[in-house]
């Protein structure tokens, strides 16, 4: 088992090319909101997905921050914000030549940075594919389950159902409970 700081607020995903600092943390704010502030280098981006139950709002600092959200393409100039409603399909990216740096509110807080703590630290520690997908399903299912995120193209029930079903083996099987406490037990609290 590898161990990680899991004190650190600072994360980085070499997959999208983003380093993700954890500015205001749900357990700071009471579960209102989480507050990151990502740095993002040039050709890194995400995959379109969509969220059940929170929204992002998304402000630009250095450079411009390229949001895709239901169909249209927004440019988040710094000083700008855009916020991605609940249910819409979106993504981030950087096409520029060079690395930008954009916050990300993200309300209510939910399960948002256990989920990318997981995430991140299963890609840094090789457990992932290439895309940065978690080579064990059970480990995927509760990154699904904690991001309550979803794919465009596959009806949500089904991605639902299935991930639901493996995350209950999971969470039975003792594999969230390793996930906590590798990447997760000691995430910043109120001070």
């Amino acid at each position: 088992m590898e161990h990680h700081n899991r004190n650190n607020r600072t994360i980085e995903n070499p997959i999208i090319g983003d380093r993700v600092t954890f500015l205001s943390t749900s357990m700071e704010t009471d579960g209102d909101h989480e507050l990151v502030e990502v740095e993002l280098n040039p050709g890194g981006k995400n995959d379109l997905h969509y969220h059940i139950s929170y929204c992002e709002e998304f402000e630009a600092l250095e450079g411009s921050v390229y949001v895709d959200c239901s169909g249209g393409t927004y440019i988040v100039q710094p000083g700008e914000k855009k916020t991605i409603q609940i249910g819409s399909v979106h993504r981030f990216y950087n096409p520029g030549p060079t690395p930008i740096k954009f916050r990300v509110k993200i309300s209510p807080a939910r399960s948002f940075e256990p989920m990318l703590r997981i995430a991140y630290g299963l890609i840094q520690d090789g457990k992932t594919n290439s895309k940065g997908i978690p080579r064990n399903i059970f480990e995927l299912a509760i990154i699904f389950q904690l991001g309550e995120s979803y794919l465009p193209g596959l009806p949500r029930y089904i991605q639902k159902g299935l991930f639901g079903c493996l995350y209950l083996i999971a969470t039975g099987l003792g594999i969230k409970k390793r996930l906590y406490q590798t990447y997760c037990m000691d995430t910043i609290s109120p001070s």
